[in-house]
């Protein structure tokens, strides 16, 4: 939860940065346009990026702002989640391979301390798993192998940790624009009701609030999306890592066993 609320401070700061520089261009936009009007070389490159930034500020307050922040909300509460767990998940990636052979150089010595000393000094999950096997090395290898088994269970929780929300977030986003798709032909229709006629111009202004917040809050849904699925595969490719080090490990201990005790 701290790394949670740091991201969050973060990325609040960051937000208020961004908006202090769109005041800022906002602040410069007649000076923009007297340099666009003398320099017609530059003009249409200047136009474009401030009518881009422009029109997207319009249509997001043109979207009803009380179900357009709503939708920001979801998104920025959505990557904070998001950027956590990637942040953990690459942390938590180590070579595996090199490892697990100065695993094998040490138990190859009946260095058992030294064993557990490298594992120690190696974060990630497959480096924990590997240490708690190597803390039963002396009751069986049955009991190793249950040892292992049942803290990577434990270790394969810390990696999902936090999923369901980004899964709930990627779920509201759209459901908010939805939301807001409903209450803006709700709206369309009393000022059909109002106004007694059926005309586009009546019409106009609650089917653009319905139409934006579904634009956006499918936007947001599909940003989260592709984040969650690149942080699955990062748990995919790890919990692997997992499963393939065990195996190794047991292989590793029993050899032990084999040449040491006898």
């Amino acid at each position: 939860m701290k790394k949670l609320f740091a991201i969050l401070a973060v990325m609040g700061v960051l937000s208020f940065g961004m908006t202090q520089t769109v005041m800022a261009q906002d602040a410069a936009a007649p000076a923009t346009e007297q340099v666009a009007a003398t320099d017609d070389a530059a003009a249409p490159a200047v136009v474009e990026e401030g009518g881009m930034h422009k029109e997207l500020k319009t249509k997001f307050i043109e979207g009803d702002a009380g179900f357009m922040s709503l939708v920001a909300i979801a998104l920025v509460l959505g990557l904070a989640f998001c950027i956590e767990r990637i942040i953990y998940l690459s942390l938590a990636e180590v070579d595996v391979k090199k490892l697990m052979a100065k695993l094998e150089a040490a138990l190859e010595k009946g260095d058992v301390e030294g064993a557990k000393t490298i594992c120690r000094n190696t974060r990630g999950p497959v480096a924990s798993i590997c240490y708690q096997g190597l803390m039963r090395i002396d009751e069986g290898l049955d009991v190793v192998e249950r040892s292992v088994v049942s803290y990577g269970g434990v270790q394969a929780g810390y990696l999902e940790k936090g999923c369901s929300w980004i899964t709930l977030f990627i779920a509201m986003a759209p459901s908010l624009g939805f939301l807001g798709t409903v209450i803006g032909m709700v709206m369309a229709f009393d000022d059909i009701q109002q106004a007694g006629d059926i005309s586009p111009t009546v019409v106009a202004g609650g089917m653009k609030v319905a139409l934006i917040t579904t634009i956006f809050g499918l936007i947001v849904a599909l940003i989260l999306q592709v984040f969650y699925n690149y942080i699955l595969s990062k748990i995919e490719a790890i919990t692997s890592q997992m499963e393939d080090s065990s195996i190794t490990l047991l292989d590793m201990i029993m050899k032990y066993n084999l040449k040491y005790k006898k």
